[in-house]
């Protein structure tokens, strides 16, 4: 990890040691995953032979990371505005442009992945993630055995926000992240050349070619008979307009080559 993170919760915390005339702090630097001990003083903090001055303001709903010269949210805005999002049990989620891109009412984003990859069954299965994100169905899939992960991801903010979130596993050996669009990318997949596949696109209305009947087809040609496919919808619109959309993308996988029915927030689905 290049430096510190900080959410307004260790913030708040490092001002209340330090008020209170406190030596040191144990804190996480890293949302969660450990736990520092930092030296306390007046104007700063101190952390691995570094001093980190406080910041004079601390936003909820904000990462900060350490650029070297000072704390600065963990987001960018280019077309879109895309930042780190922290949650009260640690690994982040990320919006862009306002919208959640993951599940975090009721569960961890991380635990939400876990459960959805064991769906997919990875052990000794290469497994295609067509849309990376933040890392997390990847990191399940290696730690729950999978051959080979290959990730997709186009947004090159997302990117620099998974470079900086220490829950976000690295490429390596076992894990390819491609730079590109999965729609595009998919075509020069070998037929039958992935055991099973995560699919969570943005919005249908953000995405919608990752929704199409077309698209549906090349996710059957690249998985081989009796692999599994998870697809992600969640249930818009259904409150203000009635509409089924994993009803909908059961009835054009099926159309596909899947045999397929809800499951979950989504669309479990079998090569057939």
């Amino acid at each position: 990890m290049p430096g510190p993170l900080l959410t307004c919760r260790v913030h708040a915390a490092l001002i209340a040691a330090r008020d209170a005339g406190a030596a040191y702090l144990d804190c996480s630097l890293d949302l969660e995953r450990t736990t520092t001990t930092v030296a306390i003083g007046a104007t700063a903090w101190h952390c691995q032979d570094a001093a980190f001055p406080y910041p004079e303001t601390c936003r909820e709903r904000t990462v900060y990371h350490w650029d070297g010269g000072s704390f600065v949210p963990v987001a960018r805005y280019a077309r879109s505005l895309v930042k780190l999002v922290p949650t009260e049990w640690g690994p982040p989620t990320f919006e862009i442009d306002g919208i959640k891109m993951l599940p975090t009412a009721r569960v961890s984003p991380w635990e939400d992945a876990r459960a959805k990859v064991a769906l997919v069954e990875p052990l000794g299965r290469t497994v295609l993630d067509t849309c990376g994100g933040l890392g997390y169905f990847a990191a399940w899939c290696l730690a729950g055995g999978a051959a080979r992960v290959l990730s997709f991801e186009k947004n090159p903010d997302v990117l620099w926000l998974r470079s900086l979130n220490p829950w976000s596993p690295p490429p390596g050996e076992r894990l390819s992240l491609v730079v590109g669009d999965v729609v595009a990318e998919i075509a020069a997949l070998p037929d039958a050349s992935v055991g099973a596949i995560l699919h969570d696109p943005p919005r249908f209305g953000i995405a919608g070619e990752l929704y199409s009947q077309a698209f549906y087809g090349q996710l059957a040609r690249v998985l081989r008979r009796g692999g599994r496919l998870f697809h992600y919808t969640g249930a818009p619109n259904r409150r203000s307009a009635g509409r089924d959309l994993a009803g909908e993308v059961t009835r054009r996988l099926e159309r596909g080559g899947f045999a397929a029915g809800p499951r979950a927030d989504g669309v479990l689905a079998v090569r057939r």
